[in-house]
């Protein structure tokens, strides 16, 4: 499931490409026909993410809600002479014409779990059910951590549930843990705030360099490949991770083998040595 600095990169290139033109939008699949024929010709205002849910803002307060889920996929293409015939299960489509001796361009949503018309009122009945957004400069991570300071449950599955933080996916959870050596099944009311706060502004610098590079990358400058004279990592995710689908390799960090397991229903990945099992002063 795409994590949520690559929706943000998608509702900037919706803005850059589609921002303030007049557009054509179907539904070549069908699913999305009434909805399409409703915004067919209007105005494509701009583009937002809160994370993993893209907004499309047309004119007349009318907005497509769209979430990628496992499957989805969102391309926005400028570069061909001409709008090519649909490929596959479109459910929607934005068309910019030529216009001005500039090339024409299109956007094809598949796959996505959500494509549908909403009001501002229904927009926001949906944020209203998710969690702060690292990404947003008018996220409260106080939020966050009021529902993490009272949890019993794994602070690997909290940072997974949208309704406590928005964007973060399973690379981000198992790499910011990993970073401030934390072990996913620790309880999320034993983290200390300063604990939290070190997680959350990691989170910032790490999904904001996601969106400007399009990969993740969160190993530090002395793990790097050329520092390590260790070979770079291959992986159709792309860039330097620390533990994230490396099970059974070495660790950067200490050599130990990284681990693997399943936590809510998705793999989480950890080193045993630099992440050490909590335990309480009490039960000690």
């Amino acid at each position: 499931m795409p994590e949520g600095h690559t929706l943000h990169r998608l509702a900037d290139r919706i803005t850059e490409v589609f921002g303030g033109h007049l557009v054509r939008v179907g539904s070549p699949q069908g699913r999305f026909a009434d909805g399409a024929a409703q915004l067919d010709g209007s105005r494509l205002l701009d583009a937002d993410a809160w994370g993993k849910q893209l907004f499309i803002r047309f004119d007349a307060d009318r907005l497509v809600r769209v979430h990628l889920g496992l499957y989805g996929t969102f391309d926005v293409v400028d570069t061909e002479e001409s709008v090519p015939e649909p490929i596959g299960q479109v459910r929607l489509r934005l068309v910019r014409p030529a216009g001005r001796g500039g090339s024409p361009a299109y956007g094809d949503l598949r796959g996505a779990t959500t494509c549908a018309l909403v009001t501002p009122a229904e927009r926001d009945a949906v944020l209203a059910r998710i969690g702060p957004d690292p990404l947003r400069d008018d996220a409260e991570p106080d939020r966050a951590w009021a529902r993490i300071s009272r949890s019993s449950a794994p602070i690997g599955t909290l940072l997974m549930d949208q309704a406590v933080l928005a964007g973060v996916g399973n690379v981000y959870r198992a790499e910011v843990l990993f970073r401030h050596r934390i072990h996913p099944l620790r309880p999320g009311r034993t983290l200390r705030p300063s604990q939290w706060q070190a997680i959350w502004e990691d989170l910032v610098v790490l999904m904001e360099e996601g969106v400007a590079t399009g990969r993740i990358d969160t190993v530090r400058d002395e793990h790097l490949p050329e520092a390590m004279g260790r070979p770079p990592r291959v992986d159709d995710h792309g860039g330097e991770v620390y533990v994230y689908r490396r099970a059974g390799q070495a660790c950067h960090v200490c050599g130990s083998a990284v681990r693997a397991d399943v936590l809510a229903a998705r793999n989480v990945f950890w080193c045993a040595r630099c992440q050490p099992v909590f335990r309480s002063r009490a039960a000690r």
